[in-house]
């Protein structure tokens, strides 16, 4: 089985620029070596909260990179510099309204200002991009709660089979 690419992208000026470390790229990085059980290989990203950039870059893993599912993090609260959704809508074919709604109402349970959060997903070709939050925390929160329609989606688009730990995420695929 040929491994399936998953593009890691942290956007944030600050620690793009060195004044903090990255820890949003990295807990995706965890989080789906430990659900994961298929093959899988990181392409990660580090970059500024520029829409023309972010675009750049999702094109780039989409497109060059081939990578089957994006996943960003960071950017897509509702100062200024956050427009991580933006840049996504404007580089994908279908949009996926459902996965944005569903971190929203499970990122409530925790915090009430998850109402600010804008996070989106679409598929540009035979790719998956999902919108995550910055906070580490909330990055596993969100991940646990989309992940069992990820692997699926994949199957529709014609990207990668990705298979998940069934003792820690159970992917969801309809039976035929």
């Amino acid at each position: 089985m040929e491994p399936a690419r998953i593009g890691i992208v942290t956007v944030s000026d600050r620690a793009s620029r060195g004044d903090y470390v990255d820890r949003g790229g990295p807990a995706i990085h965890g989080y789906l070596s430990e659900v994961l059980t298929s093959p899988w290989e990181p392409v990660s990203r580090l970059i500024a909260d520029e829409q023309s950039l972010i675009s750049e870059t999702l094109i780039e893993l989409a497109d060059q990179e081939r990578c089957d599912l994006i996943v960003t993090t960071g950017g897509t609260g509702p100062a200024p510099r956050d427009v991580t959704p933006e840049a996504t809508v404007a580089v994908c074919d279908k949009l996926l309204a459902g996965f944005g709604e569903l971190m929203r109402s499970v990122s409530l349970r925790s915090v009430p200002t998850a109402i600010l959060s804008r996070q989106t997903a679409g598929t540009r070709g035979r790719s998956l991009i999902v919108n995550l939050p910055g906070k580490p925390s909330a990055i596993a929160e969100c991940l646990d709660a989309i992940m069992p329609a990820i692997p699926y989606c994949l199957d529709l688009i014609g990207a990668a089979r990705l298979e998940t730990n069934p003792e820690r995420i159970v992917a969801f695929r309809p039976k035929s």
